[in-house]
């Protein structure tokens, strides 16, 4: 079994699975382009990473940046920031998914260096 790289990446998975269940535990699963939206970004963080634990790659943390910063943008785009837990699901999940995807590319040498490498 290989070993996890860096710990955020369970980490999001799990939040990506605690978005996938989060319309039923939270009661906004009758709004459905809340629900519907939120589970979808929980999927992806999800297979994202899972995929991260098993190849570490840049890239897939700059999709864990942009599926954060997405799910924080959701509720006003889509029109469910009245919906206080939906909003508030979004803001925190997308904010903690933000944060550790950019820890992950800041502390990671092997990462940081592909920074340099192609963008610096």
């Amino acid at each position: 079994m290989a070993r996890v790289k860096h710990w955020q990446d369970p980490v999001n998975a799990l939040v990506g699975a605690w978005l996938v269940l989060s319309p039923w535990v939270l009661g906004f699963q009758s709004v459905v382009i809340a629900a519907a939206t939120t589970a979808a970004v929980g999927a992806l963080l999800f297979a994202t990473s899972v995929g991260a634990m098993q190849f570490s790659q840049a890239w897939e943390e700059w999709l864990d940046v942009v599926l954060g910063v997405a799910l924080m943008l959701l509720p006003t785009v889509f029109g469910f920031d009245g919906v206080r837990p939906a909003l508030q699901n979004a803001l925190a999940c997308g904010a903690i998914v933000t944060f550790l995807a950019l820890w992950v590319l800041a502390s990671d040498d092997v990462l940081a260096g592909w920074w340099e490498k192609n963008v610096g």
